[in-house]
């Protein structure tokens, strides 16, 4: 059985969201105890926790996510470790045979920072370097454990959505992958008809 290793953040009631954005809701409306059953019920936007931007987050007329090809949602990955860096240059990529269709996970160790106060102010961004490299090289999607790219006017959300180059954004657990080898991305959105939406992203290890 191959092994799998989860990089996404757990969705929870106390999940932090991008400032001004309205807070996530997850609670119970049912219970064994009370009615026989368990359900839940969720409230949030579609840029909390580890999810997926689609190219119609910043361009017009671009892609829904359920428009997106599904091939576009696997691939090989390459990990990048720019680990206490603040911002990740194109040169990051060198070292590594990058093929069309792969996906590029920027491992920056930013994870452990998920709930505290200033994840959403400190966290590092890549390079306009690196995004333009990142569309020379016909990835299929780039993921990060921070919560952007980019800041505001997110030239970098433009650079690669202009492209159809999918950002997932707050990854979680890239570590796990160090030292082991080759693996295969697995990044499946929810099927809604929105910019966004949230991803289980594996790893696969072959």
């Amino acid at each position: 059985m191959a092994e799998l290793i989860d990089l996404t953040h757990l969705f929870d009631d106390d999940i932090p969201v991008y400032p001004g954005d309205p807070c996530a809701k997850l609670y119970e409306t049912a219970s064994i105890a009370k009615d026989g059953y368990t359900d839940h019920k969720i409230e949030t936007g579609m840029h909390v926790g580890t999810h997926m931007d689609g190219p119609l987050h910043f361009i017009e007329g671009g892609m829904f996510l359920s428009e997106v090809p599904l091939n576009s949602f696997t691939g090989i990955g390459n990990l990048v470790d720019a680990r206490g860096k603040s911002c990740v240059t194109g040169d990051f990529l060198e070292m590594h045979d990058i093929s069309r269709g792969d996906i590029v996970l920027v491992m920056t160790g930013f994870s452990k920072k998920f709930k505290d106060p200033d994840y959403y102010e400190t966290y590092p961004e890549l390079s306009e370097d690196f995004a333009n490299r990142l569309v020379d090289l016909g990835v299929s999607a780039v993921a990060m454990d921070t919560p952007s790219p980019d800041r505001d006017p997110f030239p970098i959300h433009r650079i690669l959505m202009s492209s159809n180059v999918l950002i997932i954004e707050n990854a979680d657990n890239l570590e796990a992958l160090t030292g082991k080898g080759r693996f295969r991305v697995h990044a499946y959105p929810m099927k809604l008809r929105t910019e966004a939406a949230p991803v289980r992203v594996i790893a696969e290890i072959l």
